[in-house]
């Protein structure tokens, strides 16, 4: 079949990417084998990346993508046949059709797109002592917090209920008398100095770092109602695949808050999605621009297991693409999981230029007619050199190529577009409200003022009611109150249920029977169970 055969030259199973002495197809069958498109500044990733999602929203996959300069929010209107784009469509001869596609946007501000949330309990003690920038006993006094959290049930849900969690655990330096006051955090006190030495300096370190992520925006990210990662995989009333697009420019400028809100959801995909093994295409597509960020600083263990979530995701389903200047700012041992290949053009201007160059040339299935670390110096914008995976899942040739137009828009949209676009979003209205349920820090004011029960470590600290005694029931059933690094197959099961169950409240119920309900099913059902993300993993 040629590239005239189907619109902008895709077909069933192939998207058409470029054109040179052969056409570049990426297939789709082979797109969870994971990508990689690299490139100076100026040369082209961008409109790659947009041919790219185009393609596969096309073929029905949804498509997540982060958008760091504004440019890719184009894709979600029509194109314009201007004369630039008709004539590289001309010259690889296809004819322009026009297009656009159906695109949700996120924000973990609130502003630009939906708001993106996950609570403290999701995100886990790992990956935010990596947020934070903890050394080794400040992350374990963080381990040692949440642990605390779980046996006395106190949600995290918010940054205000792990301030107030962090000094419940701080020891009691009051005097003690005869004519000294019973200490109602006493019992918390306790469990935390049972898990090792806490000490109040660990603790203000911590809490002075968390004012650090307030001040990067980490208050609006942490919160209710939490993201859904199964609402990015969504199809339009077409069949085609939603593109999710999360506005970046903001977020870039908390970096360390980027890179770990990437991985965070990563990490939750892999958890949540049932083993798929070979599809005919990707349940899910990820594009991770500024791919670097993943891996700067990242300390051994977490680059071992971004390495292990890179690799094995692949059998969920998801295809994950990473798009960055150089080649060498991903590790060897995830850049050999990088099956599909994009290389636009690199400057030699320096000896770690000259490295990148020697090593992208080095990556690929070398081609008799090309001299490929030369050519990687002279590619012109819209050029690249490109191998994608073949039918036995070994690598073609290189093979140097023009990339076809985008059929939506290039370039940002207006204000006055995204609001339309927004007010029209199938998610409108899920995720726009903020709810504090209940949690970690209600609970600890309750036992300060003296009107909570002190926890039992079975009723999850909640006194009486009937959500109560539920929640406690189901605990014992499912043996939620078990830690979650001794999670059996049984509890996995509950702890996806509880997602469901408090989705369903957070969303609606919540909102007009206010904090209490919330709470109640919140803390009592999913304590120990909605720890999704890689903390979970980490610990196996």
């Amino acid at each position: 079949m040629t590239a005239q055969d189907n619109k902008l030259g895709d077909t069933d199973d192939k998207i058409f990417v470029g054109k040179g002495d052969e056409l570049a197809w990426l297939t789709l069958a082979l797109a969870n084998r994971h990508g990689l498109v690299t490139g100076a500044t100026g040369t082209g990733k961008t409109v790659t990346l947009q041919v790219m999602a185009e393609g596969f929203a096309r073929a029905g996959v949804p498509v997540f993508a982060a958008d760091i300069k504004g440019d890719l929010s184009g894709i979600s209107e029509v194109g314009e046949a201007k004369d630039f784009i008709v004539k590289r469509a001309g010259e690889m001869g296809l004819n322009f059709q026009p297009d656009q596609f159906s695109t949700v946007f996120w924000d973990v501000f609130g502003e630009q797109g939906h708001p993106v949330r996950a609570t403290i309990t999701e995100m886990g003690p790992l990956l935010l002592a990596r947020m934070l920038d903890l050394n080794d006993v400040q992350e374990g006094v963080l381990n040692v917090a949440f642990r605390v959290a779980d046996d006395n049930g106190l949600a995290l849900i918010d940054m205000k209920d792990l301030r107030a969690l962090l000094d419940a655990i701080v020891p009691d330096s009051s005097k003690k008398g005869p004519d000294a006051e019973e200490d109602p955090l006493a019992p918390i006190r306790k469990a935390a100095q049972g898990f090792g030495n806490v000490t109040k300096a660990t603790v203000g370190t911590i809490q002075r770092q968390l004012l650090v992520l307030e001040n990067q925006g980490g208050t609006k990210f942490f919160g209710e109602p939490a993201l859904t990662l199964k609402d990015f995989m969504k199809t339009d009333r077409d069949g085609r695949g939603m593109v999710n697009i999360l506005v970046a420019d903001k977020l870039m400028q908390s970096p360390r808050l980027y890179a770990t809100f990437l991985l965070w959801m990563l990490s939750e995909l892999f958890e949540e999605l049932p083993e798929a093994g070979d599809l005919p295409k990707p349940k899910l597509v990820f594009f991770f621009d500024e791919a670097h960020l993943l891996f700067n600083d990242a300390p051994k263990a977490l680059m071992d297991k971004i390495e292990q979530v890179v690799r094995l995701i692949r059998s969920k389903g998801v295809g994950v693409y990473f798009v960055t200047q150089n080649p060498i700012d991903v590790p060897d041992r995830v850049l050999g999981q990088m099956g599909n290949r994009v290389q636009h053009a690199l400057r030699a201007f320096t000896p770690r230029d000259q490295k990148a160059v020697a090593a992208a040339a080095q990556t690929f299935r070398p081609n008799p007619k090309l001299d490929t670390a030369k050519v990687i110096v002279e590619l012109g914008k819209g050029e690249a050199l490109v191998s994608f995976l073949e039918g036995n899942g070994t690598p073609a040739m290189v093979e140097r190529v023009l990339i076809r137009p985008p059929s939506a828009r290039i370039g940002p949209i207006t204000p006055e577009e995204r609001k339309a676009i927004m007010d029209a979003s199938p998610v409108k209205g899920k995720y726009d409200t903020a709810v504090d349920a209940e949690s970690a820090y209600e609970i600890i004011q309750k036992r300060l003022a003296g009107t909570a029960a002190p926890a039992d470590g079975q009723a999850g600290g909640r006194s009486g009611g009937i959500l109560g005694q539920i929640g406690s029931m189901v605990g014992t059933i499912f043996g939620t109150n078990t830690g979650r690094n001794r999670l059996t197959t049984g509890q996995r099961i509950a702890r996806d249920v509880t997602r469901t169950v408090t989705d369903k409240v957070v969303g609606g119920v919540v909102a007009d029977l206010g904090k209490s309900v919330g709470g109640q099913l919140g803390g009592s059902v999913g304590r120990a169970l909605v720890r999704g993300a890689l903390g979970g993993l980490l610990r196996r």
